[in-house]
């Protein structure tokens, strides 16, 4: 049996985005900035699917939503953009992030460090995840942006997005949100929860790779990241993916319906609270950050005594697919900004396995998932001989 675990890093396309995207690679294949008949057919369906990712996050229609090529790109755009409109003018100075944002944040601030600017990067509570207060605190009165993701990647923790933006408006900060795991898990309103931009990638939401956006609220001013042509309002240059943009938007439109929030919370949740407190049984392990305020697909459990690259492995023999954290930093896999922001504790293996479901899961799949981490956990703590092992009951939690 194949059982595929590691949703938060990639999801299967949704057989009807694929179906969808079909006619626009042989078929329907203008540029759509042409004047001709071939370019101008498909505009319909690039409309479509602009609705249905306004309606996705609740954007109003005077704001913006850029196609852009995924996350990254739409993270380093924000980013490099504020220090290109505000930084470097010496209107301000000071960006504030989080310790745990995916790297394509802390790179970018990382790179921007090195040009002088001044970065905050805030630490996450021994719940994981940030107040507002702490973020008020840390705005300074040259701080042009805030940076926080609305849920984590490696962990699912739930960021206070709305209480942080309210913060940043009263301060006057434009404030970021990194959504891409949030998207088809939980509610993203734009309008609710006050931030004035937000990242996101459809291949989170079971759409294509290689196709995101970034949301701009109306008034935002933002320098163009790539320059070299009028589309999309002159914000970004170049001809847009039209069947991978057509894909998005029907995967948005299929994540983030009323319906499908709905399954993801009863249905997926059952599934990984099944997976969860059946990991739990087994002595010594957590639930890194706790159980409550996540998203309902992902789950990130420290083991003791077994290694996270061994315990992969072995999943990997017997059919299953999970991580020890972001695949972006995969090649380091002991790399975890999570399990680095709480700190070693000699009673947590360094490396906690990352389990994240989707809709496409069964039941079937995760009591076959139980049977084989039992099995391995086991196998591997037998031939563990890096230190002496005593197991002990724990609940879940810090």
């Amino acid at each position: 049996m194949q059982v595929y675990l590691d949703n938060n890093a990639t999801t299967k396309v949704d057989e009807k985005v694929f179906e969808e995207m079909k006619p626009f690679f042989c078929e329907v294949y203008g540029n759509p900035n042409s004047l001709h008949s071939f370019g101008s057919s498909t505009h319909k369906k690039m409309l479509e699917a602009l609705d249905y990712l306004y309606e996705g996050i609740n954007a109003a229609d005077e704001d913006d939503i850029i196609i852009t090529a995924n996350a990254t790109e739409a993270n380093n755009w924000v980013i490099k953009s504020v220090w290109l409109d505000k930084i470097l003018d010496g209107e301000k100075n000071h960006i504030v992030t989080s310790e745990v944002e995916h790297p394509a944040i802390t790179a970018a601030c990382n790179f921007l460090e090195k040009k002088g600017v001044e970065v905050t990067y805030l630490n996450v509570n021994e719940e994981g995840i940030l107040d507002a207060e702490a973020v008020k605190k840390a705005i300074r009165e040259d701080t042009a942006l805030v940076s926080i993701m609305w849920a984590n990647n490696e962990t699912g923790k739930i960021f206070p997005v709305k209480e942080i933006g309210a913060v940043c408006r009263e301060k006057g900060v434009l404030f970021h949100s990194d959504a891409t795991q949030a998207i088809g898990k939980v509610e993203v309103d734009v309008q609710d929860a006050n931030v004035d931009m937000i990242s996101f990638s459809a291949h989170k939401f079971h759409g294509p790779k290689g196709v995101g956006g970034l949301y701009i609220k109306k008034g935002v001013e933002l320098s163009p990241y790539m320059h070299g042509g009028e589309q999309m309002d002159g914000r970004r240059a170049g001809t847009v993916d039209v069947a991978s943009m057509i894909g998005m938007g029907k995967a948005m439109h299929l994540a983030t319906n009323t319906m499908a929030i709905a399954y993801e919370k009863n249905h997926v949740g059952m599934l990984r609270d099944k997976l969860e407190n059946a990991i739990l049984k087994i002595p010594d392990t957590i639930v890194i950050g706790g159980r409550e305020n996540r998203t309902p697909n992902t789950t990130l459990i420290s083991i003791k005594g077994v290694e996270g690259e061994s315990m992969l492995w072995d999943l990997n023999q017997n059919g299953i697919a999970a991580s020890t954290g972001s695949a972006c930093a995969s090649e380091d896999l002991e790399a975890n900004p999570v399990m680095n922001a709480f700190g070693s504790d000699s009673e947590l293996a360094h490396t906690g396995i990352r389990f994240s479901l989707s809709r496409f899961n069964n039941e079937e799949q995760i009591d076959y998932a139980i049977e084989h981490i039992k099995k391995a956990v086991e196998r591997l703590r037998n031939i563990s001989s890096s230190y002496a092992y005593t197991p002990k009951s724990h609940e879940s939690g810090l």
